[in-house]
Formats: C-alpha cells, sequence, structure tokens
C-alpha cells in the first residue's frame, strides 16, 4: 500500500510518499521525503510565530505536494482539465480551506490539472503541536481526501517520534523506554506495544530543545540553538593547544538529575547560564577593544561543551533509570534533539556496555537493543507520519466523519 503523509505541527512543512509491503514485520520504502523549512522566516525573531508559520504552511503545501508526487511518480497530468467548478465537491473543498485562503486559491487549479495519485491512505498529524500549524495540515488532509476519495487517518506527533526508527531498525523487544526530546518536548515513555504508552515523566518546564535554543540566545548565537552548540562543543574538543589563555571552567548545575521519578527541568540550567554569562565582566565590558575575538569564541565552545553535556547527563541517567526499573528490552530515542551525534554516542556507549552502574544487567542477559532513527527522520518530517499512519490505519476516517478530525494542541500519547 501507499500512504501520503501531511506533517505542519510547527514550522516545518513536511510531505511524504511511503510504499509498505505488508507483513509480520512490514517493509517501508521512502518513495518521496519533502521538508520546507521555515528557519529563515522565524531565525530573526528567535523562536517560531505560529500565524507567521500557519501562513508560511499555506504557501509550502502544493509545492511539497507537487514535488513529492513528481518524486514518487505519481504526477499524472489530466488529459484535459476538468471542470471543478461544476464538480460538487468543488463547494466541499471551498468550505474546508475557508480559512485557508491562499491554500484554496492554489489547491483548484491543481486538482483540475492532475489525476488522483494511486494511493491508498492519507495520514495526518492532528497534534501536539501549534493548533494554527496543526488545522492547516488537517484541512489540506480533509481536501484531498473529498476530493480524492481518499480516507484519512490522525497521527499523534510523538509517537511518530518513537516510531521514526522502525524504518531502518527492525530488531526490537517489548517492553520498551523512549525518550522522546525535542524544542517542544521531553518525555520518558513506556512503550508496551506499538500503539499502547505510559508517560513516566516530563519536563516540568522548559524542554530540552527550548534549553539549548534559550541558551544559544543568551551566548550571542542565533536560532536554533541545538545545532550551533552542537558544532561548537565538537570544535572546543577539536581545538588546537596553541590557543592561549584561562578556560572559562563552567560548572553548570544537572537539575533533578537524582530525583527518583522520571520527571525533567531545564529552565534552571538556562538560568544558570544566564548568570554565568553575566559574570563575565570581561564579556561585558563596556571598552569593547579589551575584548578579542578568540576569546570570546574559546568562551561561547567552552560554554556550549558544558550545556551540551549537561542536558545528555541527565537525559541519560533518567533513561537508563527507567529502563532499569522496567526492564526495558529497547531504549529508543527520537525528537529533533536525537539528531545531536555526542547524544547519539553517549547513549549507545552506555547501551552497549551494559554496566551495572547503567543497566544492572547480568552477563548473559539478552541483548538491550538501541534504536534511534537516521539523522534526518530525527527533526520533523512526514516520513514519521506515515510510518504512525501505517500501524493506525484501522483508525482511518472519511467524509463525512471529518468532524472527529480536529487539531489538539495538547494531545496526550497515553491517557
Amino acid at each position: 500500500m501507499k500512504i501520503l503523509a501531511i506533517e505542519t505541527s510547527c514550522d516545518d512543512t513536511g510531505i511524504a510518499i511511503l510504499e509498505v509491503k505488508r507483513g509480520k514485520t512490514p517493509v517501508f520504502t521512502v518513495l518521496s521525503n519533502i521538508i520546507a523549512s521555515q528557519i529563515k522566516v522565524h531565525q530573526k525573531y528567535g523562536g517560531v510565530y505560529p500565524m507567521m508559520a500557519k501562513r508560511e504552511h499555506q504557501k509550502n503545501l502544493l509545492p511539497a505536494l507537487t514535488k513529492s508526487l513528481k518524486e514518487s511518480e505519481l504526477l499524472k497530468s489530466q488529459i484535459t482539465n476538468s471542470n471543478l467548478q461544476a464538480n460538487p465537491k468543488s463547494q466541499i473543498i471551498n468550505t474546508i480551506l475557508e480559512r485557508e485562503p491562499e491554500l484554496l486559491k492554489k489547491i483548484i487549479p491543481f486538482l483540475k490539472k492532475y489525476k488522483k495519485p494511486d494511493v491508498d491512505l492519507i495520514a495526518v498529524t492532528n497534534g501536539p503541536g501549534l493548533e494554527p500549524c496543526l488545522w492547516v495540515g488537517i484541512n489540506f488532509a480533509k481536501a484531498l481526501s473529498s476530493f480524492w476519495d481518499i480516507p484519512v487517518v490522525p497521527v499523534n506527533h510523538i509517537e511518530s517520534h518513537i516510531l521514526a526508527s522502525c524504518l531502518e531498525n527492525q530488531k526490537s523487544e517489548f517492553p520498551a523506554v523512549a525518550l522522546v526530546v525535542s524544542g517542544g518536548h521531553t518525555q520518558l515513555i513506556l512503550v508496551k506495544k506499538i500503539g499502547n504508552y505510559k508517560i513516566l515523566g516530563e519536563t516540568r518546564d522548559d524542554a530540552a530543545g527550548e534549553c539549548f535554543d534559550k541558551s544559544a540566545k543568551i551566548l550571542g548565537l542565533g536560532y536554533p540553538g541545538g545545532p550551533v552548540i552542537a558544532k561548537l562543543a565538537k570544535l572546543a574538543e577539536t581545538r588546537s593547544p596553541l590557543i592561549s589563555g584561562e578556560r572559562v571552567s563552567a560548572q553548570l548545575p544537572r537539575p533533578m538529575i537524582n530525583t527518583k521519578d522520571y520527571d525533567f527541568s531545564f529552565s534552571g540550567l538556562k538560568t544558570a547560564v544566564l548568570y554565568h554569562h553575566k559574570k563575565q565582566v570581561w564579556l561585558n565590558s563596556h571598552d569593547r577593544r579589551k575584548l578579542t575575538t578568540l576569546k570570546i569564541k574559546q568562551y561561547r565552545q567552552e560554554m556550549a561543551v558544558e550545556i551540551q553535556q549537561a542536558v545528555i547527563d541527565v537525559l541519560l541517567k533518567k533513561t537508563i533509570k527507567a529502563a532499569k526499573d522496567y526492564k526495558a528490552k529497547t531504549i529508543i530515542l527520537g525528537g529533533g534533539v536525537s539528531a545531536n551525534q555526542e547524544l547519539r554516542k553517549q547513549f549507545k556507549e552506555a547501551i552497549e556496555n551494559k554496566l551495572a552502574a547503567f543497566l544492572s544487567i547480568d552477563k548473559n542477559a539478552a541483548t538491550i537493543y538501541f534504536l534511534v532513527p537516521p539523522a534526518n527522520l530525527s527533526t520533523d518530517n512526514a516520513v514519521m507520519t506515515a510510518i504512525t499512519g501505517y500501524f493506525h490505519r484501522n483508525k482511518k476516517i472519511a467524509r463525512p466523519e471529518f468532524v472527529k478530525l480536529r487539531a489538539n494542541a495538547n494531545l496526550r500519547i497515553s491517557k
């Protein structure tokens, strides 16, 4: 079967088409994976503005869909342009997209020009996320579904991050512990089986990715913060010994690292970065001539190392504790922050070593599987939406049941 997926939960517009060979272990083939990023749009504001993101989704969805269908060899022109205005479905589309006028304007010529593609199911993210953004994707899915008579399945964004690793990593056993860590979420989830989840813990304030973004802003590094902090931390490791000067020796806190629960808190870490930054008299000196570019770079690199390691330490210890307590056979890492190579490396080393300090597993115990998606599927994308849609294909809906399909900014993965 072929699945068309739509992802608009935040500021990335994702369209993907996935072919699935059914079986006890399904085989997924990515026919196309299109992502239209809005980073440059939001960069100057230091964060995502929901209504601005919604507007950009309206601009990006049709071009992304066209490119996705073309790459999948599913874009077929009509022999003659269909008279869409005479089609009774046109009024339905007008009603569905009445709050997305720019998208409505683009979709009419598209549907007139191209044939219905060979697709069996449409999967769309309905939460959690930014509600204005979610609605654009949902209404787009409803419009296509209505015109093409293809059913739609709603998809939980957090579950998508968990199942993203299914694309390449087939070996796993349950129960599993999943850490979903991104700019908007940091959750530890017990996976009893696909579709059966329990949230063990989550952030009480800032998500880990949000901490990276805000810390980077304090240091004057720009947005988004995660990639630039990771890059600077890597540079600090390879820095030439010829660079002289005293090191910053920052000692940042590891909030809640030793608590008995599985919750997180990263606002204190961000505040510690702010206070440490303010204490650097030389950095805040009015006499900027006293500063050297080299010293500023060194300071930022060393702070990046400490910020990154503080976040990793907390995430790793909490995840290992949960894996031990729930006798997990698999550990899953997902979400945008999971693209961080140092985070992946330290998780992999901790799990492979199977030291008593980490998992307390007997040497003769079964293998502990570690699943993490390819780096390009760690951040928001529609491939993971399609994968999740496949596993929930029995929950598909079609018009007139669309009233059930609504955006839920605070959608939970477990009840």
